[in-house]
């Protein structure tokens, strides 16, 4: 999993993308390479200074890119930001195509289809603002928050104001959340009673005890450590963050709780989004926009399924040839379970398959307590574009990750998953607006291809790491095939046991938490399982292409230099980037 300062509320940057575009005129003049570089520049500037968390994980120098003013915030959002987001994307359409795109580079064309890709698939989705939900309990903002807060570098005395300066705007902006709630309790499309609970629980949870809570600590720590600042400045600004967490944050989740715990109760759908009004539309357009992928609902759970029994296969064969692996899956040993060392490990381990990337300094962390629950096994938080030093891994304890799971893990979010993949790219000299967009499968389906491939490099039996591998990738197809499911097919609670216990698995309690996890957070499973499957399908592409002279090293090479986008557009530039 990766946590990102990205798409916070997606309505607020297309709003800014479509102020730059009326007031440089959308007019139908064709423009050539200059003029399309100049206008991606200037589209990136607007859209990075329009958060300014997404403006400080995406860059840490703004003043070289030309952002020097900008305003402190978090965006705003409003009930009917869907009626003029499709002005928006219609209006941003036309500047896009005022451009030739026959006088660009092959890099500009990518970033050109990107965008567009981007606009097509969010048109059909503008009428459906209210089904998003803000709040949710792994990836919901309320959820995110404390984690990009608590990361949040201090690379000179105007972050630390910007810093200060957001935790004043955390009051009025979760109002705002709280008002969208309402909206959406009037329109029958508030959560279930069980998604209020978590949402209410996690945030008394992260305020139960606010003179220590973690935000406190954590900035004291990096003012301490900013060798800009004399120690009058430091505790100054300790003095000041107290006073912000106390009476900006801690009351901001308070009143967040009470305004969903008085919500409760108002929800009309329990299951599925297709139990709401016109939900199976949304959960396609959803779908696409989490996946990146080109593929049908319908089209999706058959590759699933198709995946899932090749996986079984391997498995009983691999059961044939020794009867006693299951055994042996729950008995081996990994020669060490210090995170430090698994790390090191799959660096040197990957480097047959996939380039060598820079060297790059990072940090693994524990994920405190007051979170633990509500936040995944892992999660890496990506670093800015112009400074991917900043690589931070977070453990959470809580959730017992230990030997393969562990390893398998820190694949996923270290090398050659999320870390690998952000530092590569930045080496590769992709404009800065693609660090903007993309595709949420890319980036999961990358970390979870990389974590597949990850069982091979640990030091067991070729064999095991086989079964494990297949077992793992089975158990997320089940996932991914409960969520369209629950969320497209209109599975119940007891058409999800019975699923589940088609494969054995029927422990009731642990299928009632997956059920309702799938239902808080929709096309979650989706993203990392059929963003793995699309690499595996790219990957057969390549290899039919290239016969004997494709290697998965060049495979790995060509993906880091086309970057995150869509799968049917990484097919389309593939052999432009592997000929080139």
């Amino acid at each position: 999993m990766v946590h990102r300062a990205k798409k916070l509320k997606r309505a607020a940057l297309l709003f800014l993308a479509a102020l730059f575009c009326l007031q440089a005129g959308c007019g139908r003049k064709q423009a050539g390479e200059g003029d399309f570089s100049a206008y991606l520049d200037q589209v990136f500037r607007t859209e990075a200074a329009s958060n300014t968390l997404t403006l400080h994980y995406s860059l840490a120098h703004p003043e070289n890119y030309g952002i020097t003013e900008y305003p402190v915030t978090y965006g705003s959002l409003s009930a009917d930001s869907g009626t003029w987001a499709a002005a928006i994307l219609e209006n941003w359409k036309g500047k896009l195509q005022s451009f030739d795109q026959e006088k660009m580079t092959v890099s500009q064309k990518m970033a050109y289809d990107v965008m567009m890709d981007y606009i097509e698939t969010q048109l059909p989705a503008a009428k459906y603002a209210l089904y998003d939900e803000i709040l949710r309990p792994s990836t919901g903002f309320q959820a995110q928050l404390p984690a990009l807060l608590a990361e949040y570098a201090f690379y000179d005395e105007r972050d630390v104001e910007d810093y200060l300066g957001l935790l004043s705007c955390t009051r009025e902006y979760f109002s705002q959340i709280a008002e969208i709630e309402r909206k959406k309790s009037e329109k029958g499309l508030f959560m279930a009673d069980f998604a209020a609970e978590d949402i209410v629980r996690q945030c008394e949870e992260f305020i139960e005890e606010p003179e220590d809570n973690y935000l406190l600590a954590t900035f004291d720590e990096r003012v301490d450590e900013a060798d800009f600042l004399t120690p009058k400045q430091a505790e100054a600004y300790k003095e000041k963050n107290r006073k912000a967490v106390l009476e900006s944050v801690i009351p901001a989740y308070e009143e967040l709780a009470e305004a969903v715990a008085g919500l409760k109760g108002t929800g009309k759908n329990s299951g599925g989004l297709c139990g709401l009004p016109d939900g199976k539309k949304y959960y396609e357009c959803l779908v696409k926009d989490v996946t990146g992928s080109d593929r049908t609902v319908g089209e999706m759970q058959a590759r699933i399924r198709e995946q899932r029994e090749r996986d079984l296969e391997d498995l009983a064969d691999l059961l044939a040839k020794d009867a006693d692996i299951q055994k042996k899956s729950a008995h081996y040993q990994i020669p060490s379970e210090d995170p430090e060392w698994i790390l090191a490990d799959l660096q040197e381990k990957m480097q047959k398959d996939f380039p060598t990337p820079p060297q790059t300094p990072y940090t693994v962390k524990q994920v405190h307590p007051s979170m633990e629950e509500y936040t995944a096994p892992a999660f890496y938080l990506t670093p800015p574009i112009d400074d991917v030093s900043k690589n931070s891994i977070y453990i959470n304890q809580s959730k017992g990750t230990k030997k393969m799971q562990l390893y398998t893990t820190l694949g996923h979010e270290g090398f050659p998953g999320h870390l690998y993949q952000n530092v590569m790219e930045r080496s590769c000299g992709l404009e800065p607006i693609r660090s903007l967009f993309g595709s949420g499968g890319y980036v999961e389906g990358w970390a979870t291809y990389a974590e597949m491939r990850s069982f091979f490099y640990a030091d067991i039996d070729k064999n095991l790491a086989a079964f494990l591998q297949k077992n793992q990738s089975a158990l997320l197809s089940l996932y991914a095939t409960a969520d369209i499911g629950i969320h497209y097919e209109g599975w119940t609670l007891r058409d999800t046991i019975d699923f589940f216990a088609s494969y054995q698995i029927s422990d009731k309690s642990a299928i009632r938490e997956v059920f309702q996890l799938i239902v808080e957070e929709p096309a979650h499973y989706l993203k990392y399982y059929i963003g793995y499957l699309e690499f595996l399908d790219l990957q057969d592409y390549a290899k039919d292409r290239y016969g004997e002279s494709y290697s998965d090293r060049q495979f790995h090479d060509v993906l880091m230099r086309m970057g995150n986008a869509p799968f049917a557009i990484l097919k389309k530039y593939l052999p432009k980037f592997w000929e080139s």
